[in-house]
């Protein structure tokens, strides 16, 4: 069971996920004290493991830093469901092994502090809360397996 962080805005792009002062690492656990503090100083002490966040049009957009994804994986963020991703932002989810769920009414669908379970392969989100089902869609096999291996790079390694 995983808690929705919602953002009800569009565009938080990759310096809000991870502000550039601290690009100088690319360890995730250091990356994660500081992971969304320029948008929500609060939220590295309220997200639990697998958490969620929610939030609006052109999730990620701005330098195509993977940095933002790794602050998000050594936060222990289980995924983000926006309404749109900026493309690059959403590759590298998928490269790096994190799973992107686009979903047009994610804001209006979850709310702040929900109780969800995501089902990756059915494309489901079964909010406990407000006791409903939500769908998306799911990303291919191909993408999922690359995000079930970690990532690009281990995708490959065992494909050899």
């Amino acid at each position: 069971m995983a808690k929705a962080h919602v953002y009800k805005r569009d565009h938080i792009n990759t310096d809000e996920i991870i502000p550039a002062r601290y690009l100088n690492t690319d360890d995730t656990a250091e990356l994660a004290l500081h992971c969304m503090e320029d948008l929500d100083m609060g939220f590295i002490k309220k997200c639990k493991p697998g958490d969620c966040i929610v939030a609006g049009d052109d999730f990620g957009c701005g330098s195509s830093r993977e940095h933002a994804v790794w602050a998000l994986q050594g936060a222990k963020v289980g995924a983000v469901i926006a309404k749109n991703f900026a493309r690059i932002f959403y590759r590298n989810c998928i490269n790096c092994g994190f799973y992107p769920i686009e979903m047009a009414n994610a804001t209006e669908a979850i709310a702040d502090g929900d109780e969800i379970e995501i089902d990756y392969k059915k494309g489901v989100i079964n909010n406990k809360t407000q006791k409903k089902e939500i769908k998306f869609k799911p990303l291919p096999d191909f993408a999922i397996e690359i995000i079930n291996d970690g990532g690009l790079l281990n995708h490959i390694k065992n494909k050899k």
